[in-house]
């Protein structure tokens, strides 16, 4: 199948997304911090003892992808599952104040997933998840939610987290194919299987190596990475890694962009504005290889930040 072509928006220096269209789903996600000051360690156990001072709450999951895309200017869907309950609802909220068009199916039955992040003196001392798998019918809404929108959409980004909302994934990739959508899959876990078929995969290193095992060299990774990409009938493969970077493997070859020189603040969310960047210049019509060098200069500004966080229009041209 040729690649689609999505309509071309901006030109060269500054991007003007506000015609881009990218379409999020995956797994929603609340993320609460609480930070406070550490002046002691429990006479209970050895650990600290925060005050808390202060709190608050962002989008998480597929919610930050749609986030960090809104925050470009380019116009994001959301489709998810969330619960009957003041978790979900506060998704709703704050998704609805960063303009994002969102569409989720709610399962009364379910608990919406929260992350809570304990911070102390700036360092994050512990996280505590909450979470449960939606099931049934309530996948079946929101497959239906992403059918709704996908003719809308340039862009169709797959955000796994591993928490059940894209059970139905083969169906999605198959709904995406058909009306010749580019479907970006920020994958997890070890079978890739499911992902098969889509545009381009972003595994960071931890995952693509828990996928075809540890490699010797760049070598031995272009030969492991190339044949995981061919079997899965994926046209590219971005391999995000940290501080060396990013590798961009395809049919053309392998490109690889070096980490800015910048302090890591917090990794957070990190991948998820790598993937935003890369749905929203690829909706705006730009060149792949154009995309992953945006992309690695957004990470590079957003692990100074702390937590789930966007990178502007303005950090990133300037």
């Amino acid at each position: 199948m040729a690649e689609p072509k999505p309509r071309r928006a901006g030109q060269a220096g500054r991007i003007d997304f506000s015609r881009a269209r990218v379409l999020v789903a995956g797994d929603l996600m609340l993320d609460r911090y609480w930070f406070g000051d550490v002046q002691r360690i429990s006479p209970e156990a050895p650990v600290p003892v925060v005050r808390v001072t202060r709190s608050e709450e962002r989008l998480g999951g597929a919610a930050n992808v749609a986030f960090n895309v809104a925050t470009l200017g380019v116009r994001a869907t959301l489709v998810g599952v969330v619960g009957e309950d003041e978790p979900g609802r506060r998704i709703e909220a704050l998704a609805r104040e960063q303009g994002i068009d969102l569409r989720v199916a709610h399962d009364p039955q379910l608990a919406t997933t929260i992350k809570l992040r304990v911070i102390g003196r700036q360092q994050q001392l512990l996280r505590v998840d909450f979470e449960q798998a939606p099931a049934g019918s309530v996948l079946d809404r929101a497959f239906e939610a992403v059918r709704a929108a996908i003719g809308e959409a340039d862009v169709l980004v797959l955000s796994d987290y591993g928490k059940g909302a894209l059970a139905q994934i083969d169906r999605i990739v198959a709904l995406a194919r058909k009306a010749e959508r580019i479907v970006i899959a920020d994958p997890k876990g070890d079978d890739y299987t499911r992902y098969a078929g889509v545009t381009v995969l972003t595994p960071n290193r931890a995952e693509l190596r828990e996928v075809v095992g540890s490699w010797r060299d760049e070598a031995d990774l272009a030969r492991r990475a190339q044949s995981l990409r061919r079997s899965l009938g994926v046209r590219h493969l971005l391999l995000t890694r940290s501080e060396e970077g990013m590798t961009l493997f395809s049919d053309d070859g392998v490109l690889h962009v070096p980490a800015l020189a910048r302090e890591v603040y917090d990794v957070s969310g990190a991948g998820d504005t790598v993937v935003a960047v890369l749905a929203s210049m690829i909706a705006a019509g730009r060149p792949i290889a154009e995309a992953v060098d945006l992309a690695n200069r957004a990470a590079g500004i957003v692990v100074g930040k702390l937590g789930t966080a966007a990178v502007t229009p303005q950090e990133l041209f300037g």
